[in-house]
């Protein structure tokens, strides 16, 4: 195959350029393609004039399609892959040509999806690069589990007729689907034609095939109720991980939930489970992947005060339908309307379709069966009742003042009127607290002093300042094998710091080390010692290579990529489509050097302890000749090292011998060299000694890591409250300066509110990496005391009691939300798992609810 395959390259090019443009349309398949191997054929094909500049072989055939970098297994591709930074997505036309033109690698099948349609009002298409897993097992042996893959836009009946065939049960026999959950509920699956996506199916779900017995019945009874209770082993999801916390203040721990007027709703009873069920112990059925936001509402629903408004129809005084600001007093609405449904003490579940309509409305965020969090919702939904019940008709305009040295108690009683002013309502009543924010200008001094309302706090988590990567050393010594260590390195930190970490492990001196990512038997990235270690992933090998020299202070020598690729003699064959193998390496050689001695320390480099004592290296005074000389292929296209220096081979007349490679050079980009703008790329054809590379593992990778970080929830507010930098990217205008500066800041809490929503931010997003915060957090369930976090002279004492927390399962971009809440009715703890209600003690909300971390003082 060369060149592609009958196309040049100019001509995929332009095919595949606009095949990359065809819109999605519902029921398409689409492939994924490893974004690395992607970018090697756009710059094999020039598909991008930046791509010329960048570290690579422009000029290098790519090879076969490679995604071995996005499988987990033959059968799975990994978690938390992102488009455009791990795979590229082509469409079936496109996926054919690149067969086409490359192949496919060996062993591996493609990566296909479907696209699928998702939204319940405003329709978008998508690609479904990550299907459902559903565990699926039958009744009466429910320990063995089978984990198979769905897409959302699969029918239950399709699950159905796959159980079937699973667990061997013929066409005749009659049979029912149960949904599983944690808490060893059961809810029947009796749409066959919903999609998994309607059906409210995730990841992780639990079905359950039950077959009718011979005498017609069923072996869980022919009751249709919507849940029944199972005394089987219960198959346990992940550890959950708190992220949302309810305080309330122990101050208003009088609250009641007293009778209120009957009403009128507009809910579908049908869609009701009609048992009756002490009043707010009421489940939420799960409408796809809409367990976020059953996690949110029920958390807000056992808060006390705001249930009571609602409960007592106060609100319907308060609507503000003229609100601007507002949702002319639909989410008010709905939102009575469901509260009023789960403490009627009628159902032990709802639909809550009519609310899941109104926010999708609102918030087109919402609106389809994407996982979200549930602390977006919530502060949606907060957000919203208020400005639905918001008193002020017509909001004054009321301009900011800094404080200008005047005591905290004036500004800030000024700041919290001018609030109320243009804000006010049951939600600022319950919610609303006052930051106190300090801002310093490091040019002139200048201290700026405002107090700003909150609503919920949003914590940090301490975070760990260190990560561990496994990389490889090359040693400059050829006879010595690469060995695999595992550094400690910054978590927010250089390259530079990487060879530090490594120097200090190997003796081997920093500066004598280069740092390289390979992908596919060429050098996919070459570091600078100035580039962040976030642009290393997981998934990236990372090969340091020891130089014989010190690339900073030695000018007489240069460093180049030398990569391996096989020869073919026979006519017709473009050498640059040859496949690549083995792994690719770095040479130190002088600026000036004949191709004899390129050539045999290019032989030296290859050669083993066996190889180096069974073969005689060829001299360079050899005479013998063939037609492969080393300087039969050679071509140096660009060789320019630096604006004074090239590498130059020089020929030696008469020079007779007999070639196992020949060399070719080609561009390479930017270097790591302050020096160097450009350097060039040997390949080395012919295999010399081939094989896998071997390597030595280091005592490090031993190491076993430590067990999760532990934290109170007074180290977040710690670390909330401390003073901080401003990033450049976000500069405070000094009105003394007259100029943007990266002031220092400073947030202090002035008063709290009634009740205090805590929000742990527990997912962390960069260019690079992505990763859920899974540190366990230790916090009481009563009698927290605040007050030492109040700067608030006269603030007086300030306790809250836990009364709600929404819980997450699994990971970034899957899982599902849980929550626990206390019932003011009974005083007791109960686990609220979609449609599912199940009491919890005191044990199982220290246990489970902080991530697994206990109190000292637990009861």
């Amino acid at each position: 195959m060369a060149e592609g395959g009958a196309a040049g390259v100019e001509t995929q090019r332009g095919e595949v350029a606009a095949l990359l443009k065809t819109p999605l349309r519902k029921g398409d398949t689409w492939y994924l393609v490893d974004s690395r191997w992607f970018k090697q054929w756009k710059k094999y094909v020039g598909y991008d004039s930046w791509d010329k500049y960048q570290m690579g072989d422009q000029n290098v055939y790519p090879g076969p399609v490679d995604n071995a970098g996005l499988l987990r297994d033959v059968l799975a591709i990994k978690e938390h892959l992102i488009d455009e930074l791990d795979y590229i997505l082509i469409p079936t036309e496109g996926w054919n040509k690149l067969l086409s033109w490359y192949g496919l690698k060996d062993n591996q099948e493609p990566i296909s999806r479907k696209v699928v349609e998702q939204g319940m009002f405003v329709k978008h298409s998508k690609v479904e690069v990550y299907l459902t897993e559903l565990k699926l097992c039958e009744d009466g042996n429910m320990e063995k589990v089978v984990t198979r893959p769905f897409s959302k836009a699969d029918r239950i009946e399709t699950i159905e007729k796959e159980m079937r065939k699973l667990f061997s049960i013929s066409e005749a026999k009659e049979t029912r689907l149960w949904n599983r959950y944690m808490s060893n509920t059961f809810e029947p699956l009796n749409k066959p034609e919903s999609t998994i996506q309607d059906a409210g199916l995730y990841q992780g779900q639990i079905l359950v095939i039950e077959q009718k017995n011979e005498d017609g019945s069923w072996p869980r009874g022919s009751t249709s109720s919507k849940r029944q209770a199972h005394n089987s082993t219960n198959l346990c999801l992940s550890v959950s991980v708190v992220c949302v916390c309810v305080f309330l203040s122990a101050k208003n721990s009088s609250y009641s939930l007293s009778s209120y007027q009957p009403y009128t709703n507009s809910y579908d009873n049908s869609d009701q489970g009609r048992q009756g069920t002490r009043p707010g112990l009421c489940g939420l059925s799960n409408l796809g992947n809409t367990c976020f936001m059953n996690s949110a509402v029920q958390c807000l629903s056992n808060i006390p005060p705001l249930t009571q408004y609602f409960l007592k129809n106060k609100y319907t005084e308060e609507l503000n339908e003229d609100n601007p600001l507002g949702m002319k007093g639909e989410i008010a609405r709905v939102y009575a309307e469901l509260i009023k449904q789960g403490w009627s003490g009628k159902f032990s579940y709802v639909t809550p379709r009519p609310f899941k309509t109104q926010v999708g409305r609102f918030a087109p965020q919402f609106s389809g069966y994407q996982q979200q969090d549930s602390h977006e919702l919530l502060a949606f939904l907060l957000d919203g009742l208020h400005e639905d019940l918001n008193r002020i008709r017509e909001k004054p305009y009321i301009p900011l003042k800094d404080a200008n040295g005047r005591p905290d108690q004036v500004v800030a009683e000024e700041a919290w009127e001018s609030h109320v002013r243009r804000n006010d309502s049951i939600i600022v009543d319950i919610f609303h607290g006052l930051f106190k924010s300090t801002l310093v200008c490091p040019v002139c001094a200048k201290v700026s002093v405002t107090f700003d309302p909150f609503c919920y706090l949003t914590l940090p988590l301490p975070m760990k300042k260190e990560r561990t990567l496994e990389v490889y050393l090359v040693r400059v010594d050829p006879l010595l094998k690469p060995t695999q260590v595992r550094l400690t390195v910054p978590k927010v930190g250089y390259i530079s710091d990487l060879c530090t970490s490594l120097a200090s492990l190997s003796g081997v001196a920093a500066d004598k080390m280069i740092v390289t990512d390979i992908y596919n038997h060429r050098f996919h990235r070459i570091f600078a010692t100035n580039e962040n270690l976030s642009s290393i992933m997981e998934r990236d090998d990372i090969y340091v290579f020891e130089l014989a020299v010190n690339r900073q202070e030695d000018s007489d020598h240069v460093v180049f990529p030398v990569h391996l690729r096989e020869k073919f003699k026979q006519s017709g064959y473009n050498h640059a489509s040859m496949p690549l193998f083995g792994q690719p390496f770095l040479i130190t050689v002088p600026k000036t050097i004949s191709e004899d001695k390129l050539y045999n320390l290019l032989l030296i480099s290859r050669a083993d302890e066996e190889s180096s004592q069974d073969q005689e290296l060829p001299s360079e005074n050899d005479n013998s000749q063939s037609e492969d000389s080393v300087g039969g292929d050679n071509e140096l296209e660009n060789g320019v090292v630096g604006p004074e220096s090239s590498i130059k081979p020089q020929q030696t007349p008469g020079r007779h011998k007999t070639s196992l490679f020949s060399i070719q050079f080609n561009n390479m980009g930017k270097t790591d060299f302050p020096s160097a703008s450009r350097r060039p790329s040997c390949n080395v054809s012919c295999c010399l000694f081939g094989g896998e590379q071997d390597f030595e593992k280091h005592e490090s990778m031993d190491y076993k890591p430590q067990k999760k970080a532990f934290f109170k929830l007074k180290d977040c507010i710690e670390l909330f409250t401390t003073k901080e930098k401003l990033g450049a990217e976000d500069p405070w205008y000094c009105p003394t300066c007259k100029q943007h500066q990266q002031a220092t800041k400073k947030l202090d809490l002035w008063s709290l509110p009634p009740v205090l929503v805590v929000h742990l931010k527990r997912f962390s997003y960069s260019r690079y990496m992505r990763d859920k915060l899974d540190s366990l957090v230790d916090f009481p369930l009563s009698d927290l005391d605040m007050s030492e976090f109040l700067i608030n002279p006269n603030a007086g004492p300030c306790r809250y009691d836990l009364i709600a927390v929404s819980n997450h399962y699994g990971g970034m971009g899957g899982g599902h939300y849980t929550a626990y809440a206390k019932n003011k009715e009974d005083m007791k703890w109960y686990n609220f798992d979609d449609s599912s209600v199940s009491p919890a003690n005191h044990d199982q909300i220290v246990v489970s609810v902080p991530s697994l971390c206990v109190r000292d003082d637990s009861p």
